[in-house]
C-alpha cells in the first residue's frame, strides 16, 4: 500500500502499472508468465504457459520472442476466485490431464499491521496434485520482463543480475534505468528451494536473434532438460540493456511428484522503488523503507520474508476476513465486494511515504 502497484487478471496476466506517481500504464506486458512443463516416464512432454486465449500480439509464426512459446491453455478447465488480497486459480488437467495445478496468490495487506501493508510484495503458491499413476517432473517457470509497463523496457540501460539469498530463496534482480528523471525500480523474482524444489535460473533472455540467448532457446532449454544451468547463479550482471531492446530473466523451480502425490512450489516478487518524485516539489522515501532501508538491493530482502511469512499473512487475513463471511446478516454480495473493492487503496496511485524528505533534487 503506497509503494506502487501491478494488477494481476483473471486471465494470468500483470496490468496496470502504477509504479510511478501519476502514471498508469493499463496494458498488460505479456512477457511475465508462468508457465510449466511436464515430464512422465521420459516420454509424455507437456508444455504451456499458464495464460489462456490467443492474443494479437502473438500471432506471429516466425519469431524468436515469445510467441515461440507454447500458448496451449484453452482456459476451459481452469476457474479464477478473488477476495482481495488474496486470489485462487485452478488448472484442471491442462496441460497434463493427470495433472491438477492451483496459484495461490497473496498480498500483505493485513488491518492493523502498517509495517507488512506497506510492502510492495507478493506471493505465488503452486501446489501440484498428480492424479496418474506414473511419477511426475513438473518445471514451473515465472518468467519477468525488466519493465515498469508501457514501452518502458525499451528506454535502454536496464540490467540484470542473480542472487542467491538465506533460507533457500534464490532468483534474479532486474534493475531498471527508469526514464525521463524518474527515479530506478529494482525488481526481485525469486522462488524457495528445499530437499524437494530445486530452483535455477536464466538471469537473461531477449526477444531478437541479437540476443545473447532468445525467448524461443529459453523455451527449448526447458523442455529438454525442465531446468537451466546451476552456474547461471554465478554469472555477471547482464550488460545494460540497448535503446529499443527487451531484456527478461526466469526463475524455474522443479519437483517431482510422485503418483497420487502432491508437491507446493513457492514464487515471490518484489520491487524496490524508495524515491517518490514529484513534477513539482520534494522528493519522499516511501514507508516501506523506514523497515527495509533505501537501498536497491532490500527487494532480495522483502522476497526473502515473504517467502517466509506469508503462511502467517495467511492466517492473520483469515481472521479478519471469516468473521464477516460467516455472517449470515449480510448478503453474499456484499460480502465479497466488501473486500474486492478494497483494492482501490492500492492500486489506486496512491504513495505512503516515511516522514522524511530527500532533497528536492531527488538525489
Amino acid at each position: 500500500m503506497g509503494s506502487g502497484s501491478i494488477s494481476r487478471g483473471f486471465r494470468g496476466e500483470f496490468a496496470h502499472w502504477q509504479i510511478i506517481p501519476g502514471s498508469c500504464e493499463m496494458s498488460p506486458v505479456m512477457e511475465n508468465q508462468f508457465s510449466i512443463f511436464i515430464t512422465r516416464g521420459g516420454n509424455k512432454k507437456y508444455s504451456s504457459v499458464l495464460a489462456p486465449g490467443q492474443h494479437d500480439c502473438l500471432k506471429k509464426s516466425s519469431d524468436d520472442g515469445i510467441s515461440s512459446w507454447d500458448w496451449k491453455l484453452r482456459g476451459d478447465r481452469s476457474t479464477y476466485h478473488a477476495l482481495f488480497p488474496r486470489a485462487w486459480t485452478v488448472y484442471d488437467g491442462e496441460p497434463d490431464p493427470e495433472l491438477k495445478v492451483s496459484c495461490r496468490q497473496i498480498s500483505p495487506f493485513i488491518p492493523h499491521n502498517y509495517e507488512e501493508s506497506s510492502l510492495p510484495t507478493s506471493v505465488f503458491v503452486y501446489t501440484i496434485v498428480n492424479t496418474g499413476k506414473e511419477r511426475a517432473k513438473v518445471s514451473l517457470v515465472m518468467t519477468w520482463a525488466n519493465s515498469i509497463g508501457g514501452l518502458s523496457h525499451h528506454s535502454g540501460g536496464h540490467v540484470n543480475e542473480p542472487f542467491i539469498g538465506e533460507n533457500g530463496v534464490s532468483g534474479v534482480l532486474l534493475h531498471h534505468k527508469t526514464a525521463n528523471g524518474n527515479p530506478p525500480v529494482t525488481f526481485a523474482v525469486a522462488a524457495c528451494e528445499n530437499q524437494n524444489v530445486n530452483v535455477t535460473v536464466l538471469p537473461a533472455f531477449g526477444l531478437s536473434r541479437e540476443s545473447s540467448i532468445t525467448a524461443r532457446e529459453m523455451w527449448g532449454t526447458l523442455i529438454q532438460d525442465g531446468s537451466f544451468d546451476r552456474d547461471n547463479f554465478i554469472a555477471s550482471p547482464s550488460r545494460p540493456s540497448s535503446l529499443g531492446d527487451t531484456v527478461c530473466a526466469a526463475v524455474c523451480a522443479s519437483t517431482w511428484v510422485e503418483p497420487h502425490g502432491r508437491c507446493t512450489v513457492v514464487f515471490s516478487l518484489a520491487w524496490s522503488s524508495p524515491k517518490v518524485k514529484f513534477k513539482k516539489g520534494n522528493a519522499y522515501y516511501r514507508r516501506y523503507t523506514k523497515f527495509y532501508g533505501t537501498s536497491p538491493r532490500s527487494s532480495i530482502n522483502m522476497v526473502q520474508d515473504a517467502l517466509m511469512k506469508y503462511k502467517h499473512w495467511e492466517e492473520e487475513i483469515d481472521k479478519w476476513q471469516t468473521p464477516i463471511l460467516r455472517d449470515d446478516r449480510l448478503p453474499e454480495w456484499y460480502k465479497i465486494t466488501l473486500f474486492n473493492e478494497l483494492y482501490f487503496l492500492v492500486a489506486g496511485g496512491t504513495v505512503w511515504i516515511a516522514l522524511l524528505s530527500v532533497d528536492p533534487s531527488g538525489e
